[in-house]
């Protein structure tokens, strides 16, 4: 894990890779360099709108021009694409289940300095709490590529959320990904790290640590938040007996909810989990916000202790 590129580049560089199709239509509000549909715009500059900043009216416009068969990826910060834009998000494409893939850049508290006005740690709970609304957080710039291109694909609303932070390039090229199917990264038999986003690197490390002291945890990326892959988590509860869930959001609503929501229904077992504990963000260098939060491959050996002494 070497490599660092974030995600929100990946976001961009699949976009200028899929432009090729004439029904893509890439929105944007005022942020092109920052959420990187620069890289569509230079390529196809006839198919890439600037609407400014009027992120409500941009998604009503997505609306417009999906109704009319396009295929169009409506781009900003995620505090601005969920938060300000939530009713035209509702009513205007999840409640006719048009064909807008939402491009929510800059989320979590890794946007950093910026602070909590900007720090989006609702988002997933917001996005997932729509009928129809499918839900993405890659853990990097290889399986974005692949999610992006698979969600343009799909006929509905997808809500892509994407990094500011350079995060460690996990997956080969090769690696073959699905929308709604979780990815086994590390086996293991005594505990399981569900993660998502950059949460999933810093899952692997903890696992490297917890290796150390003789735990054997499975390491599980759902970058899919919504649908849920049902049996991967299940089929983890099984044979691990616990479980450790990681995000780079508010522990309520998010991915631990959602993991919580299948177990409880399937096969209940000691779950514990990592994320932003119903807090706001600061301002602050995302390095310290990390150690702040406790989004740390230290705090998830933690968890993951005290998650083992409840089985």
């Amino acid at each position: 894990m070497s490599e660092k590129i974030a995600t929100r580049v990946a976001y961009g560089q699949a976009l200028a890779e899929i432009g090729h199709d004439e029904n893509i239509v890439v929105l944007d509000a005022d942020l092109s360099g920052s959420t990187k549909t620069s890289e569509f715009k230079k390529k196809y500059p006839e198919r890439h709108f600037n609407i400014g900043i009027a992120e409500a009216n941009m998604m009503a416009i997505a609306a417009g021009l999906a109704s009319c068969g396009k295929t169009v990826f409506a781009s900003t910060f995620a505090m601005f694409a969920a938060g300000r834009a939530f009713d035209q998000v509702r009513n205007s494409i999840g409640y006719p289940h048009l064909n807008v893939k939402i491009g929510a850049t800059h989320a979590g508290i890794t946007v950093g300095e910026d602070g909590a006005s900007h720090q989006a740690i609702e988002d997933i709970a917001l996005m997932r709490s729509i009928p129809g609304m499918t839900v993405v957080s890659p853990a990097d710039a290889v399986s974005t590529n692949a999610l992006v291109k698979q969600a343009a694909k799909m006929v509905g609303p997808v809500y892509l959320r994407f990094g500011r932070m350079d995060v460690p390039v996990i997956y080969s090229a090769d690696t073959k990904f699905e929308l709604g199917k979780g990815i086994t990264i590390k086996d293991g038999k005594d505990v399981a790290i569900v993660a998502n986003g950059f949460m999933v690197s810093q899952a692997i490390q903890a696992a490297e640590m917890l290796a150390k002291e003789g735990i054997s945890a499975r390491v599980i990326d759902i970058h899919t938040i919504k649908p849920i892959d049902a049996e991967i988590i299940i089929k983890a509860a099984k044979e691990t007996g616990a479980i450790v869930t990681c995000e780079e959001h508010n522990v309520i609503g998010g991915l631990g909810s959602a993991v919580a929501e299948v177990l409880v229904k399937n096969f209940p077992v000691p779950v514990e989990m990592v994320g932003i504990e119903d807090v706001f963000g600061k301002s602050g260098k995302p390095a310290d916000l990390i150690e702040k939060y406790g989004l740390t491959p230290d705090n998830i050996v933690e968890k993951a202790r005290k998650v083992l002494n409840r089985k």
